[in-house]
């Protein structure tokens, strides 16, 4: 890893750090017995409950990469403290785990980042209950995106800065339903294109994950970011498509202790990814009766996995995938790049070198 990559890692986590204390004491103020802000009906364990696990969730983690794009955005213009920003940072990372939440639930995951799910935790709670686990975890993801809203709403920002920053914000959210909604309808598809797969990209997670957030630093920072949509998109769009063939890539052939989870969870919840859709096209017969049998399928063994696998590799599928997803890094870092004779170096150095880093990441 080279030293201007380690230089913009090394400012993402101070934005990690900073940013977790931050987002700590913003669940604090929701309940705190004197100050809270949040008004939370004064019987009953259940909308309590709701709230401790959205915040366990928010709280466990993640590379808080969007909350690094908001203040790098930010600091293309300005290198002074910008009001807003935290705010703009603890929304879209709401919006995550609202997103997260309603995710585990539609692939009945039972872990994430390291912990049980949601939806999950409320199966363990509810064992006889089904229907309210399952409703528990769907208003525990709805709790979180009203609350991504509401902390742009009800912040200190002018009042227009907040609106124009909530609107981002609305939009972003609603643009990634219809991603997500699209998600299900590709795994109809028995051999998705690329232009599909690149587009379930774009509207599922590029939107809210990369662009999204540039948009809200810049509105932060007092910049209207409306002249630059054609630039910022490109470059959001192809750090999508790096960033999610390589998690799709991770998800076969990465290492469970630093994914912390299992791979092959695509297979077993039949999604097809990019992985998924490179084996298709390549494998024969017997190789693609086998992946046929195992997509979908939430018992497929660790065997089965190993062997779909070796015949990824057989295909050369491992290397064709990496070497797509570093082409597609480039073509991100190269809109960066044309950002230096315009914005502030700083930040322009950072988003340039951001996407060598998601593509060479193990988790």
């Amino acid at each position: 890893m080279n030293d201007a990559i380690t230089a913009a890692l090394r400012r993402a986590a101070g934005h990690q750090r900073r940013f977790d204390a931050r987002f700590a004491a913003y669940f604090d103020s929701l309940t705190d017995p004197e100050s809270g802000t949040l008004e939370i009906p004064p019987h009953g364990a259940f909308p309590a409950r709701a709230l401790e696990l959205v915040r366990e969730l928010s709280l466990r983690g993640g590379k808080r990469l969007r909350v690094a794009l908001i203040h790098e955005a930010a600091g293309l213009v300005t290198g002074e403290f910008v009001p807003g920003l935290d705010e703009a940072a603890i929304s879209i990372e709401l919006l995550q785990t609202h997103g997260l939440i309603h995710d585990d639930i539609i692939d009945d995951s039972p872990v994430r980042r390291g912990g049980p799910s949601t939806y999950y935790a409320y199966r363990r709670e509810f064992p006889d209950r089904p229907d309210t686990a399952l409703a528990l975890a769907v208003l525990a993801g709805d709790l979180a995106a009203f609350l991504s809203v509401r902390v742009l709403l009800t912040s200190d920002l002018p009042p227009a800065r907040a609106l124009a920053m909530a609107a981002v914000h609305a939009e972003a959210g609603a643009v990634t339903t219809a991603g997500q909604l699209l998600d299900l309808e590709r795994d109809f598809h028995p051999a998705p294109g690329t232009e599909l797969l690149h587009t379930v990209t774009e509207y599922k997670s590029t939107r809210y994950s990369v662009l999204a957030p540039l948009r809200l630093g810049l509105l932060a920072a007092g910049t209207d970011p409306a002249p630059y949509t054609d630039e910022l998109r490109g470059y959001a769009t192809a750090l999508g498509i790096a960033n999610q063939i390589h998690d799709d890539w991770l998800d076969l052939f990465g290492s469970p202790e630093r994914l912390g989870k299992s791979p092959g969870s695509d297979i077993r919840s039949g999604r097809r990814s990019y992985v998924v859709r490179a084996l298709s096209a390549a494998a024969d017969e017997s190789e693609l009766n086998l992946l046929e049998d195992a997509l979908g399928d939430p018992g497929c063994d660790d065997d089965t996995l190993d062997r779909i696998r070796r015949i990824a590799r057989s295909h050369g599928i491992d290397r064709t995938l990496r070497a797509d997803a570093d082409r597609f890094a480039r073509r991100a870092a190269g809109h960066a790049a044309a950002w230096r004779e315009r914005w502030r170096p700083e930040a322009v150095a950072f988003l340039e070198h951001l996407p060598a880093w998601t593509v060479s990441r193990d988790h």
